[in-house]
């Protein structure tokens, strides 16, 4: 397949615009083309010296950017015969993030929990829109989720300390946040909301879940009210955004 150029509307890449070094933006442009298919697997992209007069930048930048793609194992680089796209988007995208109560309390196939802290006498953080009465404190726990060594979730949940004292310890390396609480008996759930919004990985994330810097990421907020009205649950993910699809049912 011939390389047919895309359209760049931003024109040259300023460092001063965004606060982000060139070659980072090159690399953050180049992977999403690839991830939304403007690049296709096992075919091959612009050269070098195409890319730098595209965007206006030195060759030394491109290459720099490729690099990055190439250590994410996104591309392949061969002397004498060009880059390219190694990524696969349909091996890549396993992990749904749910829309239905059942769904929500299923542990994902192969995944594993990693417990990485747990503090007591703590409190959520205030955010807009909280629904329900706080307890009178909360034990958060932070914990990792893998899969085949991968991790693709690190998130912290803040749980009613009361009940908190009702688990059994193991369940917190099986199961996840909503089954935990799902799985204490004499709980009634009256109101859970899910929100999911779209970020891009600040250092410590990128850390926790092997991914780059500033590549995106889904964050999820879960909250449970009980039936006194008592906010008992709350629980805030950060997921890998190349292996987490949103579905959706619409009539």
């Amino acid at each position: 397949m011939s390389y047919q150029p895309a359209v760049n509307d931003a024109g040259p890449l300023d460092d001063d615009a965004t606060g982000m070094p060139r070659y980072l933006q090159l690399s953050t442009l180049f992977r999403r083309m690839i991830e939304t298919g403007q690049w296709q697997p096992d075919t091959q992209i612009p050269t070098v010296e195409e890319l730098a007069a595209e965007y206006g930048v030195a060759r030394a930048t491109v290459r720099q950017a490729l690099g990055r793609l190439d250590s994410e194992g996104l591309i392949a680089r061969f002397r004498a015969k060009g880059t390219f796209v190694t990524y696969r988007p349909q091996d890549q995208l396993w992990c749904a993030v749910e829309t239905d109560w059942s769904g929500l309390l299923r542990s994902r196939p192969g995944a594993t929990i990693e417990l990485l802290s747990e503090e007591t006498g703590l409190q959520p953080p205030s955010f807009m829109g909280q629904i329900g009465e706080r307890a009178q404190s909360y034990r958060r726990f932070k914990r990792r989720h893998s899969r085949d060594g991968k991790p693709f979730l690190v998130a912290y949940t803040y749980l009613d300390e009361v009940l908190y004292k009702r688990l059994k310890h193991e369940d917190l390396e099986t199961k996840t946040a909503l089954s935990l609480l799902s799985g204490i008996r004499g709980v009634k759930l009256e109101d859970v909301r899910q929100t999911l919004t779209i970020g891009a990985a600040d250092v410590v994330t990128a850390r926790e879940l092997g991914i780059p810097l500033n590549v995106p990421v889904a964050y999820v907020r879960r909250e449970a009210v009980d039936g006194n009205g008592k906010l008992v649950m709350v629980s805030d993910g950060t997921y890998r955004g190349d292996v987490v699809r949103l579905d959706i049912k619409l009539k």
